[in-house]
């Protein structure tokens, strides 16, 4: 077991996708808050699905294959990681300001203040996303 944890962290999942029933709206707001990160489109699957990354499929919006309504789960969340703390800031704000609904202000939530530093927000269509950093921002 000790070895398993000693191994390098595998990044999962491969690429998170949430539904959407509005793919152009959801596209609006998914390419602002995205650019926070530096990530922008990189496949678009025209009426049915956008895909986002820096050079692979990292996070999608799509419209739900078996033709139904995309409802957001409860207790599911989608967490991304950020470089900085004032970088969990401005995804926070500008989930917000692009139509978002706020779930929990940017700050630590440790012991003491202390790590990891993390806000909460839903889109539009109510997916619950978490922002967070753990440790010293990168250089």
């Amino acid at each position: 077991m000790n070895d398993i944890l000693l191994e390098k962290p595998r990044a999962l999942p491969g690429h998170s996708t949430v539904g959407t029933n509005d793919l152009d709206a959801a596209a609006a707001y998914y390419d602002k808050l995205l650019a926070v990160f530096g990530i922008g489109r990189v496949l678009v699957q025209p009426g049915r699905a956008i895909y986002y990354g820096h050079r692979t499929l990292e996070f999608g919006i799509t419209k739900p294959f078996n033709g139904q309504a995309a409802l957001a789960g409860n207790g599911n969340m989608i967490a991304f990681e950020a470089r900085s703390r004032a970088q969990v800031d401005a995804a926070h704000a500008t989930a917000l300001e692009a139509g978002g609904s706020d779930e929990g202000t940017p700050g630590p939530r440790g012991p003491n203040g202390s790590d990891p530093y993390c806000a909460y927000f839903r889109d539009p269509e109510g997916n619950k996303f978490l922002v967070y950093r753990t440790g010293p921002d990168e250089a």
